[in-house]
């Protein structure tokens, strides 16, 4: 019940954007149903059918793409204060998150079976007619109710599981250097990352958590307890809260005032390069199987899907350009602000920095769609096979999901940064500044991600070519 009241309450940009959802679900869910027609309309060739199923897993992966981007992007079921004093935690509202999704999905499949009992005939009584029709609707054949149903279940389950593991309340990590603790200068233990000021070596229970964020007075034994563990270790207690401020007039030395340098360092951005080498090797990895498999097999012809190698090699390229995007963001932000960088570039620079674990992603796989396009214009022309009704809805679909879910993304970076934006601007930084640097910011993604996907396209087109 509370989702359908969030659902119902919900601004009219939400609602367009589950609506979204539901419509790639409904496409995705007639590709199925049209997969189990060809297999039906043809028992003879059962490897032809299941091929045609497994294509249908390109859909399938860009409507739970959108639906996780939409899910992200919901005002309201993002978690505030106060609301785990009523029962909506973070599990909860990712309960109602994953519930809002699947029942947009499961809208969609509902709509998709309506589409294709009536283009059977079904509905209406009257006799369809076309190839599509002969081909992939099985007329005059009864559709087997649990395959039915297992279709048409399919895109709102893996939704919505999607959705929950993207949402899941995570448990806040320990810092590294409290993860790892060794030995320091003159044996004292827990030496880390931050150096101590002068003096700090006097103190009694400095080496604690809670002295490294407000060292103690001298002689004082609240902030820390030492502790003597196996083998004679020293090791600390630094659970205990901090200590009162001094009542009778008594003042810290000035040393512990001054702020460490963990203090003064700015935030770490959001390291995104590490995955950087695993897209580039996933890429690799599908460029050659697409190339193995092209030039092993004939070119498809009409009325045909490529080959399962052809679909594993794209399933590889596409995961390899999305596991490489956050870290070309990053990377195209530090070029940007590389040899003696202005204030617009300085900005757009660190604004991809930040925001290249939400676009990043997204940007690869808007790559790998683009590249596919050039790659079935290359080989779907003229005097190749023909480009069907069914491949061209599936080839809509993952283009309108790819690039809505580029946009969806690119909205909530905007949202997120909204803050800073309106920090700028009463600080007197003019609007044109702004536009600039949102100018520059995507000229250098162009720039970027452009000639790497006609590069991976070009590649991934010669073996088909023959």
């Amino acid at each position: 019940m509370l989702a359908l009241r969030l659902t119902r309450t919900a601004h009219l940009a939400v609602h367009l954007r589950r609506l979204l959802v539901a419509v790639a679900s409904a496409g995705t869910g007639f590709l199925l149903l049209c997969a189990l027609g060809h297999a039906l309309s043809h028992p003879d060739t059962p490897g032809a059918a299941a091929l045609r199923l497994a294509w249908c897993a390109a859909p399938l992966a860009a409507a739970v793409q959108l639906a996780v981007a939409v899910a992200r992007t919901d005002p309201g079921t993002r978690p505030r204060s106060g609301l785990s004093a009523i029962g909506l935690g973070p599990g909860r509202l990712m309960a109602v998150s994953a519930t809002t999704t699947a029942l947009s999905a499961s809208l969609g499949s509902v709509a998709a079976l309506l589409a294709y009992l009536h283009l059977r005939g079904d509905l209406t009584s009257r006799p369809p007619s076309g190839r599509v029709a002969a081909d992939a609707l099985a007329v005059g054949q009864s559709l087997p109710a649990p395959a039915v149903l297992t279709l048409l279940v399919l895109v709102p389950a893996c939704a919505s599981a999607a959705v929950a593991q993207a949402l899941r309340p995570r448990d806040p990590r320990p810092a590294p250097s409290a993860a790892r603790r060794g030995y320091g200068r003159f044996g004292a233990y827990g030496w880390g990352k931050a150096r101590e000021t002068f003096g700090a070596y006097g103190r009694f229970g400095s080496r604690t958590a809670v002295a490294a964020a407000r060292p103690a007075a001298a002689g004082s034994h609240a902030g820390g307890a030492a502790l003597v563990g196996a083998g004679g270790t020293l090791q600390t207690q630094a659970g205990e809260p901090p200590d009162p401020a001094p009542t009778d007039g008594a003042t810290e030395p000035p040393d512990a005032a001054l702020p460490t340098a963990a203090d003064t360092m700015p935030a770490p951005l959001p390291q995104n390069t590490t995955a950087l080498p695993w897209g580039i090797a996933v890429l690799a990895a599908g460029l050659t199987v697409e190339t193995y498999t092209g030039n092993a097999s004939a070119a498809p012809t009409p009325g045909t899907a490529p080959s399962a190698g052809v679909l594993i090699g794209w399933a590889l390229t596409a995961l390899g350009l999305a596991l490489a995007g956050p870290g070309l963001t990053h990377l195209c932000g530090r070029l940007l602000q590389a040899v003696r960088p202005g204030a617009l570039r300085l900005l757009a620079g660190r604004v991809l920095m930040e925001e290249s674990h939400r676009v990043g992603r997204p940007l690869g796989v808007v790559a790998a769609v683009a590249a596919a396009a050039y790659v079935a214009a290359t080989v779907y022309d003229g005097d190749g096979p023909a480009f069907g009704p069914l491949a061209t809805l599936g080839a809509s679909l993952v283009a309108g999901c790819t690039v809505a879910t580029l946009l969806t993304a690119a909205v909530a970076a905007r949202h997120a940064r909204a803050g800073t934006t309106d920090a700028l601007l009463r600080l007197g930084a003019p609007p044109a500044t702004l536009r600039g640097a949102a100018a520059v910011r995507a000229a250098a993604l162009l720039a970027l991600f452009g000639p790497l996907t006609l590069l991976v396209a070009v590649l991934a087109a010669l073996p088909l070519e023959h």
